[in-house]
């Protein structure tokens, strides 16, 4: 009688707990809503974002973290920073105000630097095929049984890859198979002194491309400004 007794307190305890704790926070999960905006089919990377593309939708506000986009006029008219899937929220971040195209680059060049292809020989050498617009990449040369990643081609900004067509990257669109055409050259942002050195191993070397960083143009800029610096120190030992 004393058990049963106390078991009853206990339940009656656990159900005033449910009732005024647990309860209010499962009701304000379930009450808070808010309208954001997501695609309606994958968004390349460097592709514009235009009205057809995005869906409002409804969900639950509790745990969304804060600056997801909720008005559409944010989206249009922005470029993906990198692919964008369906039913993921959009931030700011996921966007760009430049498409990062290989025209968009060319039109940036201004003698300091250039713009330089080089063969893809093979389908691991060229990283699978997956090298994205704005990649950092590192160069290893190998010939005569040695491989070297030289200082002067430690980060290199991607350009775009293209495939035999003539076809970047970018603008591919899948086959009937789901599969994309290979990329046959990748196009690099280097100065006059890369680009040498990239020709002389294109044709005595092989070259084998390494990915160091994917994500946003500030941090991307990091790895060039490290970059830049071996050249300044060039010019400072020759001096």
């Amino acid at each position: 009688m004393k058990n049963r007794t106390i078991l009853g307190l206990f339940c009656i305890i656990l159900s005033i707990t449910i009732m005024f704790g647990i309860s209010p926070i499962v009701n304000k999960m379930a009450s808070g809503k808010m309208q954001v905006i997501q695609v309606k089919k994958k968004i390349e990377q460097g592709q514009a974002i235009t009205s057809e593309d995005l869906i409002k939708i409804e969900i639950g506000s509790y745990g969304i973290l804060d600056g997801v986009i909720e008005d559409e006029k944010q989206v249009i008219g922005k470029f993906a920073e990198s692919a964008i899937v369906p039913n993921i929220n959009i931030y700011p971040n996921m966007l760009s105000d430049t498409a990062d195209s290989a025209d968009d680059i060319f039109k940036t060049l201004n003698g300091t630097q250039q713009a330089m292809s080089v063969t893809i020989s093979s389908f691991a050498n060229g990283l699978s095929g997956k090298l994205q617009n704005g990649d950092i990449i590192s160069i290893i040369a190998v010939s005569n049984n040695e491989s070297m990643i030289p200082s002067e081609l430690t980060y290199i900004k991607v350009v775009t890859a293209t495939t035999s067509k003539g076809t970047d990257s970018d603008q591919l669109t899948p086959k009937e198979d789901g599969t994309n055409e290979l990329p046959a050259t990748v196009t690099l942002l280097v100065n006059p002194t890369q680009a040498k050195l990239l020709a002389l191993y294109e044709q005595n070397a092989k070259i084998h491309l390494t990915l160091v960083y994917r994500g946003d143009d500030q941090n991307a800029d990091k790895f060039l400004q490290t970059q830049n610096k071996t050249f300044a120190n060039e010019v400072k030992t020759d001096e």
